[in-house]
C-alpha cells in the first residue's frame, strides 16, 4: 500500500484545478497538448506508459482509452483521489512523490511521459533518474513544460510597444534558477482564503544536463503555440500575429540508451 504523504502545494488547489481541466472546453490541455501529447506518445495496446505527476488523471485516461496499460502517480493524495473517481481500469493510480515511485519496477516501463509539471518539482534529477530507472532500454521519456525561455513567472510578461503599434515578450530573466511562489488566487483579498503553489524556473540547458547525465538522448524537441484568438479590437492583428511566434509549450523526447 502507497504511504500518504503530508499535503502538498496543490493539494490545496485540487478541486479548483480539476474543474479548470475537465470542465474547459478551451483549455490548452485539450486543443494543444492532448493530440500532440498522443501524437507523439501514441499509446497503443501491449504498451506500458508511467504517467509521473498525473494531477487528476486527465492524460491518464487518454492513454488508457488508446489501449495502452497506464500507471500513473502523484504526490497530491486529493488529486489522485479525483483521478479514481473518474478512472477506468486500464489505469493503475499511486500516491508518490516523482523522485520516489517505488511501485516501478525497474526496467518495467515502455514510455515515461511528465506533462506541465516539471517546473513545478523540486529534485529535477532525482525525478529524472527515476524515471531512467523505470524504463527499459530504448524508452521513451516525454516532457512537456511551459517553455522556460519565454514563460518565466514573475520575470516575463506581454508588452505594448505604441511607437510600433507592436506587442512583444518582455524577459526580465532567464538563466538564473528560481523558486517562485505562484498565487492561484490572485482576485482573493482575504488572506487565509490565498492558495500558493510553488514553481521551479530553469533555463534549457538544466534539463538537457539532468536527461544526459541519467543516461538519455534528446530525440525530439518540439515547440507548441496558443490555440487562442484576441478579441476584435485595435491590437487583435498584432495579439494574433506574435501568439504564433511565441511559443506556450515545449516538448522533449528522450530515449534512455
Amino acid at each position: 500500500m502507497d504511504k500518504k504523504p503530508s499535503k502538498t502545494s496543490w493539494g490545496g488547489v485540487a478541486k479548483w484545478y480539476d474543474e479548470l481541466i475537465e470542465d474547459s472546453s478551451d483549455s490548452f490541455q485539450k486543443n494543444v497538448i492532448m493530440p500532440n501529447l498522443i501524437r507523439i506518445v501514441a499509446p497503443a495496446k501491449g504498451m506500458t506508459i508511467l504517467d509521473v505527476a498525473c494531477g487528476q488523471g486527465y492524460f491518464s485516461r487518454a492513454f488508457a482509452d488508446n489501449g495502452a496499460q497506464v500507471i500513473a502517480s502523484d504526490i497530491s493524495s486529493e488529486l489522485i483521489e479525483l483521478a479514481k473517481k473518474n478512472a477506468v481500469k486500464e489505469v493503475e493510480y499511486h500516491i508518490a512523490p516523482a523522485d520516489k515511485l517505488a511501485f516501478a519496477k525497474d526496467s518495467s516501463v515502455d514510455a515515461a511521459v511528465i506533462v506541465l509539471a516539471l517546473q513545478n518539482i523540486e529534485n529535477l534529477a532525482g525525478t529524472i533518474s527515476e524515471c531512467s530507472r523505470a524504463l527499459k532500454s530504448g524508452g521513451r521519456l516525454i516532457l512537456v513544460l511551459n517553455h522556460p525561455a519565454f514563460r518565466i513567472p514573475q520575470n516575463s510578461s506581454w508588452q505594448w510597444d505604441e511607437k510600433e503599434s507592436k506587442q512583444y515578450r518582455r524577459i526580465d530573466s532567464y538563466m538564473s534558477d528560481a523558486q517562485i511562489k505562484i498565487d492561484m488566487a490572485p482576485g482573493e483579498a482575504v488572506a487565509s482564503k490565498k492558495k500558493f503553489t510553488q514553481s521551479f524556473h530553469r533555463p534549457l540547458q538544466s534539463y538537457f544536463k539532468a536527461l544526459n547525465k541519467s543516461g538519455f538522448a534528446v530525440t525530439r524537441l518540439e515547440e507548441w503555440i496558443s490555440h487562442k484568438k484576441s478579441q476584435k479590437g485595435p491590437r487583435a492583428e498584432a495579439e494574433d500575429r506574435i501568439r504564433k511566434e511565441i511559443p506556450m509549450f515545449i516538448c522533449l523526447e528522450a530515449k534512455k540508451i
